[in-house]
């Protein structure tokens, strides 16, 4: 089962010194959200991911693994998609646990920064399963581009348990609830388009979210413009 080292993930997250007041409330809250993690084992973090190539040529739905998604944004103007990289990661059910723990202590602050510096940690994870399933591509001297997780625009919820088949998601520990929902919660699914010569996309999940111009996440979890 691939895994990732705690200690790696904690080292990608930025631990900015605030400044007084509210702000440092927020920084003392962060501080004891890390050393939970840190202390406590929160963190399990695993993941797993295959290039799938596709069943039959791309048209207004893609065929791979035996298995049917309405990704058709992945579909490029110019070259030749010929396969899907599909990944999933999780940091495991233990932060979760922690964080509602806190919660039904009423420790509200703590909860909060514990939860939010969970999701920070998933997409940081998100990212080097990303980088891999590129490197995986190009070895086979494919390219990447366009990125689309579970819910996205071009990608309907329903996709998740097709991912979580895809990707023999069940080796670590992820499985998918009635309501299309990854569990552990702190989980991510992701499908990447693969191919011949493909163009940079236009595109990003976050360009269609009202909450895009003041979101402080959306210049890292949107899709690059190429892989």
């Amino acid at each position: 089962m691939p895994t990732v080292r705690s200690s790696g993930l904690l080292r990608e997250i930025a631990i900015s010194p605030c400044a007084s007041g509210r702000f440092q409330q927020i920084g003392r809250f962060r501080r004891e959200a890390i050393d939970s993690v840190e202390h406590e084992s929160l963190l399990n973090p695993a993941y797993c991911y295959r290039i799938v190539p596709l069943d039959e040529p791309p048209s207004h739905v893609l065929r791979a693994g035996g298995e049917t998604l309405e990704a058709a944004r992945l579909v490029p103007k110019s070259g030749q998609l010929t396969a899907l990289g599909v990944g999933i990661c999780t940091l495991g059910p233990a932060l979760e646990r922690r964080a509602s723990a806190l919660f039904a202590e009423r420790r509200v602050s703590l909860a909060l920064a514990l939860d939010k510096l969970g999701n920070e940690l998933l997409f940081a994870l998100s990212r080097r399963v990303e980088d891999l399933i590129v490197a995986a591509a190009r070895k086979q001297h494919l390219t990447a581009a366009g990125e689309l997780r579970a819910g996205d625009p071009g990608l309907p919820l329903e996709a998740q348990a097709i991912m979580q088949r895809l990707t023999g998601a069940d080796q670590i520990g992820v499985s998918v609830t009635q309501g299309q929902v990854l569990h552990p919660l702190k989980s991510m699914s992701m499908v990447l388009g693969i191919g011949i010569d493909l163009p940079p996309v236009r595109w990003s999940r976050c360009d269609d979210c009202p909450s895009a111009p003041k979101c402080t996440m959306s210049g890292r979890i949107a899709a690059p413009a190429m892989l």
